[in-house]
C-alpha cells in the first residue's frame, strides 16, 4: 500500500504513516501563481494500493479541489485502487433541503470524490449516517466512541458522569458513549433561530450534582457547546466537559468556549490544530493516527474494518 498525503493535515497523514511503517509518497502538491492546483508523483504507484490524506477543512473548497486532483492525477498514473481518506468530510451538514430552491451539497461533494477516481473512502464521525448511501461505492464511516469513552474512564475515573447530547439530533451518538460507560443520558432541547445561532430551551434529565461530558459530531462557532454548558450549570451540574470529534472552531469559537464554564474540550486532530487551539488552556487533542492506520491495514488486507468497535 502507499499513502499519499495532501495539505490539509501534514502532521495527521504523518503520524498514520509512521504507525503503519511506511514513507509518505513522494510527491508534489502546489499551486500556480493564479493559485491553480498541481499535482505531480515522484515515483512509480502503478499498480499499488493508495490512500490519500486530506481532510475537506478550512479552507474548505481549497482542500476539496486539492483532493480531486490528486484523485484525478492518481487513476491516471494506473493505481490500482484509491482509498479516499476524509478524516472530516466537509459539506456534510448539508445533507437534505433545508428549505426550498437549496442545493444538497453533500450529495454533490459525494459525486464529485467518486467521478474523480475514487475507488472508496474511508471517514470518521459523518454528521448524518445517510451520507454514507450518497456514494455509490463503499464507504467506512469510523466511529470516535471508542477513544472518548476510553479517554473519559482515564480522565474522569471515579467521578459521577453523565452524558449529554447537545441536541436531539446527536442522542444516538451520545447514547453510545453513555452505554459503554455505563452511565445515564441526558438531552438538551435546543431552538436554532437560523444558521450559527441556537437558543438552548430545556435540559431534559436531572444533572443535579453530576459531572457532565458533552458529545457531539462538530463544533463550528461554539454558540450550541457553551448554551449547553451554562444550561446544565444552571440546572445544578457540578461540571460540564466536552468531547467533540472535529474542531472546526470558526471565528471566535476558541475563545468562546475559553470563557464558556467548560472545564475541558476534547477535539480529535481529524483537523490540524490552529495556533489558537493550542494555546487554549481548556482544548486539547485526542491523537486518531492509530485508528486511522488500523482500519487502512484492514482496507489493504480485505478484513474487517467494523470490528474495530466491538
Amino acid at each position: 500500500m502507499k499513502i499519499v498525503a495532501c495539505n490539509s493535515n501534514m502532521p495527521l497523514a504523518q503520524a498514520v504513516a509512521d504507525n503503519l511503517e511506511l514513507p509518505l509518497v513522494k510527491a508534489s502538491i502546489r499551486r500556480f501563481a493564479d493559485m491553480e492546483i498541481f499535482v505531480e508523483f515522484h515515483e512509480n504507484i502503478r499498480g499499488e494500493d493508495v490512500f490519500v490524506i486530506q481532510s475537506t477543512s478550512f479552507p474548505a473548497n481549497d482542500h476539496l479541489m486539492e483532493l480531486l486532483i490528486t484523485l484525478d492525477a492518481l487513476r491516471r498514473s494506473s493505481a490500482r485502487r484509491v482509498t479516499a481518506v476524509i478524516p472530516y468530510f466537509g459539506y456534510a451538514r448539508q445533507d437534505r433541503k433545508s428549505g426550498p430552491r437549496t442545493p444538497i451539497s453533500a450529495k454533490l461533494v459525494a459525486n464529485l470524490i467518486t467521478e474523480a477516481g475514487a475507488d472508496r473512502v474511508l471517514t470518521m464521525d459523518l454528521h448524518a449516517g445517510q451520507i454514507q448511501g450518497f456514494f455509490d461505492i463503499p464507504v467506512d464511516n469510523l466511529i470516535a466512541a471508542p477513544l472518548f469513552a476510553k479517554d473519559i474512564q482515564e480522565r474522569y475515573a471515579g467521578r459521577d458522569l453523565m452524558v449529554v447530547s447537545p441536541d436531539v439530533g446527536g442522542v444516538v451518538r451520545a447514547r453510545s458513549i453513555a452505554t459503554r460507560l455505563h452511565t445515564d443520558l441526558a438531552i438538551i432541547d435546543k431552538r436554532r433561530e437560523r444558521a450559527g445561532v441556537s437558543e438552548v430551551m430545556n435540559v431534559i434529565g436531572d444533572v443535579t450534582g453530576r459531572d457532565c461530558i458533552i458529545v457531539d459530531d462538530i463544533i463550528d462557532s461554539g454558540g450550541t457547546h457553551c448554551n449547553a454548558a451554562d444550561a446544565l450549570m444552571r440546572n445544578g451540574a457540578r461540571s460540564v466537559s466536552a468531547y467533540v470529534t472535529h474542531g472546526v472552531f470558526s471565528g471566535g469559537a476558541v475563545a468562546r468556549v475559553g470563557a464558556a464554564p467548560i472545564e475541558m474540550m476534547t477535539v480529535t486532530d481529524s483537523i490540524a490544530a490552529t495556533e489558537a487551539v493550542r494555546n487554549s488552556a481548556n482544548t486539547r487533542q485526542l491523537p486518531i493516527a492509530a485508528l486511522l492506520a488500523e482500519a487502512m491495514r484492514r482496507i489493504s488486507e480485505e478484513s474487517s474494518v467494523s470490528s474495530l468497535f466491538d
